[in-house]
């Protein structure tokens, strides 16, 4: 299965080689991708001294800050043109430990569109967050899972493994979300596909080089879009239901006359 995967970055000098030597060990014959936005720091040198070294690494550097939605298409779109099988979506900072690529892989080399890395399942774990953000990312899951009726117990998960024939399925064109709600986006047009989706546990360990992206922004976008595309969904299924129940009571109708 040829696997490429993604690595999006700002200012993670600190962090970058250390990810990029854990996945060379782990999943050797795969590509590397990096989609640089607009880094200050040394990221992208430290990166352009291991291509002219030889690794499989490819650097996209962006000089605008787009946000980690439009990384992950851009990459996926040039996953897509260059007949890739699968693209992993992977953290800089380490948070996601690419010890566990190599069994997200093989299940989505038996045939699942998407792997999930899951921090909320049997087995999974958050490490070195404080109270308040993991009480927010469980509900936040929850609060998804309800409104848009999934049995997915991490949708802002951002450690996953598609196979490219799921993403040529859901189609990228339309996504909404440019932050984290892009992870939850992604996996509603997936569940929405009928595609296959399996959570796999992890250990989430919090940063401990670098700055955080996150902010109440993202937060927002996420809550606001969840909450949108669930109404939608139940105003959809109201007009389905009315249009069936008008279509039963004139069939009716009609077999009385005749």
């Amino acid at each position: 299965m040829r696997t490429l995967i993604i690595v999006p970055t700002h200012n993670e000098a600190a962090n970058i080689c250390t990810v990029l030597d854990e996945i060379q060990r782990h999943v050797p014959n795969t590509d590397i991708m990096v989609i640089d936005d607009s880094s200050t720091d040394d990221t992208r040198s430290l990166v352009r001294k291991r291509i002219a070294a030889g690794d499989a690494i490819e650097i996209v550097e962006r000089e605008e800050k787009r946000g980690l939605g439009d990384a992950y298409l851009h990459a996926f779109r040039l996953a897509l043109a260059d007949g890739y099988d699968a693209v992993v979506e992977i953290d800089a900072d380490m948070s996601h430990d690419p010890a566990v690529l190599p069994t997200m892989l093989a299940v989505a080399e038996r045939g699942i569109d998407l792997v999930i890395g899951s921090r909320y399942i049997p087995g999974g774990s958050v490490v070195g967050w404080p109270r308040r953000r993991t009480w927010l990312s469980r509900w936040g899951n929850r609060y998804a899972a309800i409104m848009l009726g999934l049995a997915v117990n991490d949708a802002t998960a951002g450690y996953r493994v598609y196979r490219t024939d799921a993403l040529r399925a859901i189609s990228l064109d339309g996504i909404q979300a440019g932050g984290y709600g892009f992870q939850v986006e992604m996996t509603y047009r997936t569940v929405g596909k009928g595609l296959s989706v399996v959570e796999i546990p992890i250990q989430f360990r919090d940063r401990v080089a670098g700055t955080s992206k996150m902010h109440r922004g993202i937060v927002f976008e996420a809550f606001k879009l969840v909450t949108y595309w669930g109404l939608a969904d139940l105003f959809s299924m109201r007009r389905r239901r009315r249009a069936y129940r008008e279509e039963v009571q004139a069939a009716a109708a009609q077999n009385r006359s005749s």
